[in-house]
């Protein structure tokens, strides 16, 4: 059963969404996908890795992986080295046209933080971050097994 604060929690994080997907449809010339996206952050958070990797923390098929690395390649966004563990394996790692992607998304990131910070005092942004991790990890309650 829906409440009425459900239903206003809803629409807020509908709303901030969209506006955040915008923005960053806003920055990148790539059109690249959320799946795409998603495969840049894991590389960027933790370097070079094997797809089997990069498919486990993603939560997705290999099939899908190799359709968003391919273009990814494409776009020369990412490339593919020999596995320091496994000559015969490939990882794959940002390429320096990946890492100015990074940078450019770093930029639009730090300005909207300003424009956010322009409409809140210091004390909002401090309990607007500590809900904004909150939400995050309550999403994140969702991918794990609860038995």
């Amino acid at each position: 059963m829906r409440t009425k604060e459900t239903s206003e929690l809803e629409a807020a994080l509908s709303l901030l969404q969209c506006e955040l997907v915008a923005r960053r449809n806003r920055f990148t010339p790539e059109a690249i996908t959320w799946a795409q996206y998603d495969v840049l952050e894991v590389l960027r958070v933790n370097g070079a890795l094997r797809p089997s990797i990069i498919s486990k923390r993603l939560g997705v098929s290999r099939t899908q992986l190799s359709k968003a690395l391919r273009v990814l390649k494409d776009l020369k966004l990412v490339e593919q080295i020999s596995d320091d563990t496994d000559r015969r394996a490939q990882a794959t790692q940002l390429s320096d046209l990946g890492n100015a992607f990074w940078e450019r998304a770093a930029k639009q990131r730090h300005g909207a933080a300003q424009l956010v910070a322009s409409v809140m005092t210091s004390g909002e942004q401090a309990i607007f971050a500590e809900l904004c991790h909150k939400a995050v990890k309550g999403l994140q309650l969702e991918g794990i097994d609860h038995d």
